[in-house]
Parts: structure tokens; sequence; C-alpha cells
């Protein structure tokens, strides 16, 4: 088969997603992948290529007469280069591409779409963590330094950073979080387990949206 370095680099990083999971929990792999893929800096990536396809893109849909034709091929064209994104990366380029569609964002120019999808990836790790804040009254301030610490099952507890975490957390507001989720009277032993999983995972896995309660 041929194979060029850009090719090699995106299947590369495809099988970086395989040992992570994307859910956040393990997955048995059905073959051997060779420890050293998993060590190549895919980061090396050109980014120019897509970037040349959004312009093109952007062009298209800011014409006075867009062709839908010519408007979809574009956006194919544009679509086919995220191989190069993570799944996560890819999330929120299609996310942002919609607010582009939609008019719902103005484009600086000299910005290019690799910074959008980072720009968009941060505000929504800002949104998680906030969240997260509110619904469980923590300290944002640990959390965050937490998070930005490489954090794993086996040290998230080292010097008991993570228990003065768990102290912070507003245990009233956590009550009613959990017993409204799961519509049930829980005792306080159940509400500690759960808190403590929720956010082992959310620090590990670097957040994600907490599950909303519906109001009664």
């Amino acid at each position: 088969m041929k194979l060029d370095e850009k090719t090699y680099l995106i299947l590369a990083l495809r099988y970086k997603e395989l040992l992570g999971g994307g859910g956040g929990g393990s997955i048995d792999i059905p073959f051997e992948i060779n420890g050293y893929l998993t060590e190549i800096y895919t980061g090396v990536i050109d980014a120019d290529y897509m970037n040349t396809r959004f312009n093109k893109f952007l062009k298209t849909l800011q014409k006075d007469h867009v062709d839908p034709e010519q408007l979809e091929q574009t956006l194919n064209e544009l679509h086919k280069s995220f191989a190069s994104l993570t799944q996560e990366e890819q999330k929120y380029a299609n996310i942002f591409l919609h607010d582009v569609q939609s008019g719902n964002i103005e484009i600086d120019t000299s910005k290019t779409f690799r910074e959008y999808i980072t720009d968009y990836q941060f505000k929504a790790k800002n949104d998680e963590i906030y969240n997260i804040v509110q619904v469980f009254g923590l300290d944002e301030t640990k959390l965050r330094k937490l998070m930005n610490t490489n954090i794993t099952e086996l040290n998230i507890n080292e010097y008991g950073r993570f228990d003065e975490l768990t102290s912070t957390v507003d245990k009233s507001k956590a009550k009613e979080y959990f017993e409204k989720l799961e519509c049930t009277t829980l005792p306080t032993c159940k509400i500690n387990i759960r808190v403590d999983n929720l956010l082992q995972n959310f620090i590990i896995r670097g957040g994600f949206e907490i599950e909303k309660i519906h109001p009664n």
C-alpha cells in the first residue's frame, strides 16, 4: 500500500485515540498495537491544507449568489481534511462551521481554522468547569489546579489534594443534584460516593458535560 507521511501520521493519531477509549472507559482492542505508534508526535500534521479548504468554503459562502452544489463540494472537501483532527476537535470544528453557516459568528480573517477550533474547545472546557462548580458549589481554583496537573487514577489524591477538593463540595447541593437526577432519596454515604466518582472522572478525562437535571 502506498503511504505518504501525512496519511501515516493521521493513522497514528487514530491509533492513539483507540487507546484513549473516547468515552472515558477502557476498551478491548482485538489486535496488538505497537507501542511506538502511540509515541508518535502527531501534532506535526500540517494544518495549512485544512485552512486553505476553509478559506475556499468561506469565499464560496460569502458570494452574492451562492451555488448550492459548489458550496456542498467545498464543504465536503473541508470535512475530508478533518482526518488530521482528534474526534473531540472534529466535534468543535463542526460546531464552528454550523455557526459560520448560520451567521452566528463574525469571522476574523487573521485567525486560522485551527485557531477557531482551539477557541471553541477552550470555551467549552470553561463552560464545563463553570457548570460543575455551580452544581456542587466546589472551589473552582482547586479544581482547575488539579485539572492542570498530570492526573491519573493512581496519583489523584497525592498529598490529599483530591480530598481537599471534595471537602469544598456543598453537601446540600450535591444531595439535591443526585436525588433529582435519580428521582429517589439517597443516604449521605451514597451521595459522597457519587460525588467522588463524578469528580474523579471529570478531572481525569479533562472535563465533560455533566448530566442536567430537569426542574420538577
